[in-house]
């Protein structure tokens, strides 16, 4: 499947999380961004040195300018568990904006065709790293990474685009 590109829209899926009462959900993508202007970020894994050092320190510290500029949600996306996902998202004791979403079987991943396979180094299915603007659904930048590279969808390469 070819990758989202802009003027796409994107597809429903179903994702988990923990909430603030520590009670896991589920949620649909399509209620989290119907009629709002959403980023959508996604990592090759929770915990990892990038992602967890550069990737999601930037849209945390970013995140007031970002919904200052009519951001609505600011969500992260991993192939992991939502456990794992619920731990990681506890070393960023000054997040307040960013929500981390797991895609456990990478299926949603797979719906956008950016999946990565990572088997030879004993991670399985991943995802690529990529930063989406959507607005109401449809694609309005579609910052894709090569393979594991952090070049293209940092916080600050989306507020340029803003």
């Amino acid at each position: 499947m070819a990758p989202i590109a802009v003027g796409s829209s994107i597809p429903d899926g179903t994702l988990a999380y923990f909430d603030e009462q520590d009670q896991l959900q589920s949620v649909s993508i399509h209620s989290l961004a119907a009629g709002k202007k959403v980023i959508l970020f996604a990592v090759p894994g929770a915990f990892t040195p990038t992602c967890s050092m550069k990737h999601v320190p930037g849209f945390i510290e970013k995140a007031d300018e970002l919904k200052s500029k009519g951001v609505d949600e600011i969500l992260c996306i991993s192939v992991n568990d939502p456990f794992v996902m619920k731990a990681w998202a506890k070393t960023f004791p000054d997040n307040k904006h960013v929500k981390f979403l797991a895609d456990g079987s990478a299926s949603y991943t797979k719906a956008l065709g950016l999946e990565l396979d990572l088997s030879e180094k004993g991670l399985g299915t991943r995802s690529r790293r990529f930063a989406l603007l959507v607005e109401d659904l449809k694609v309005k930048v579609a910052n894709i990474e090569a393979g594991g590279d952090f070049t293209v969808s940092s916080a600050e390469d989306i507020l340029k685009a803003l």
